[in-house]
Order: structure tokens, then C-alpha cells, then sequence
């Protein structure tokens, strides 16, 4: 895994990692800001810049809110107290957010997906949201839109050249 450009936000965030496949695969109904608790090692892994969300979800286990699935690659200055790359990770939200959270994800092919993971003030963060699976024939047509208005956009500029 390269190592990734991290660029600081004009709110002062510095991203770590995104999961563009979350946006393709569902549509997406709500966003929560949360926090991860994470070990020494862990946060370092991330400031170097190295953090993978691909199939990764979120679960509601008895009151708490669980990030599954996310890799953060051990350190590579590590010791022999080096963490566990696939661990599960808890995260950090208040009890109205996670029951919320937990009720609509409760409900038929609604599911906990994390879009992008974070720096601000200097604290993990990660972007939490609610999603409903796209069909086949949902994805074909968001691919038809989009470059549907890449090309929309590509004529405009062409004309304001001229």
C-alpha cells in the first residue's frame, strides 16, 4: 500500500482514508461524525498515511458501535506491541446518536457504512453513514448520469473557450 497525500482542509481536517466503492454500492441516507478508539501504534500507522475502509461496515452490539472490517497496517517501527491489523474497533458516539443510528440500520437492506476516516485537531475521525444497497440497474443508471453531466460539462467549457 503507498503511502497517500494528506492534505489539510480549509476546517482544518486532514484526510487519512476514503471508501469510494460505499457511494457506488448504496445510496446514502444519513452521516454521523464519530470517533475510534484506537492504540499508539495505530494512530501512528494512520499519520504515515496508510488506512484501507474496503469492506468494511459498522454493528450495533449491545449499546456500543463497532467498526468492522477496516484495516490500519502495523506500524512499521513497531515492536512486538504492534496491533492487530483487521481488529475490531469501537467507536465513540453518545447514546441518542447510536440508538438513532442503530434503529434505522435495524430496518430491511439498511446498513452501517464508513465513507472516509480522518484528522481533526489532531483526533481520528470517522464519517459514519446509513445506506441502502443499489441494485444493478440503480449503479448503470448513477453511471449514465455522471458521465452524462462530464459531458454536459466538457461541451460548456469548450463553448466559453471559444
Amino acid at each position: 500500500m503507498a503511502k497517500k497525500d494528506k492534505k489539510e482542509a480549509a476546517d482544518g481536517t486532514v484526510n487519512i482514508c476514503r471508501n469510494r466503492r460505499a457511494t457506488h454500492d448504496y445510496e446514502i441516507l444519513d452521516q454521523i461524525e464519530c470517533g475510534i478508539v484506537l492504540v499508539g501504534t495505530e494512530v501512528k500507522s494512520l499519520r504515515a498515511g496508510f488506512g484501507n475502509l474496503d469492506d468494511a461496515y459498522a454493528r450495533v452490539d449491545g449499546g456500543e458501535a463497532w467498526l468492522i472490517g477496516a484495516e490500519i497496517p502495523e506500524y512499521e517501527f513497531g515492536n512486538r506491541l504492534n496491533h492487530k491489523p483487521k481488529r475490531e474497533r469501537k467507536l465513540l458516539m453518545h447514546r441518542r446518536e447510536i440508538e438513532r443510528f442503530a434503529g434505522k440500520a435495524s430496518e430491511k437492506g439498511l446498513t452501517l457504512v464508513p465513507l472516509r476516516m480522518y484528522f481533526r485537531e489532531g483526533r481520528a475521525k470517522l464519517e459514519l453513514a446509513v445506506g441502502k444497497g443499489k441494485q444493478v440497474h440503480d449503479k448503470r443508471e448513477a453511471l449514465k448520469d455522471a458521465d452524462a453531466k462530464r459531458q454536459i460539462a466538457r461541451e460548456m467549457a469548450t463553448r466559453r473557450r471559444r
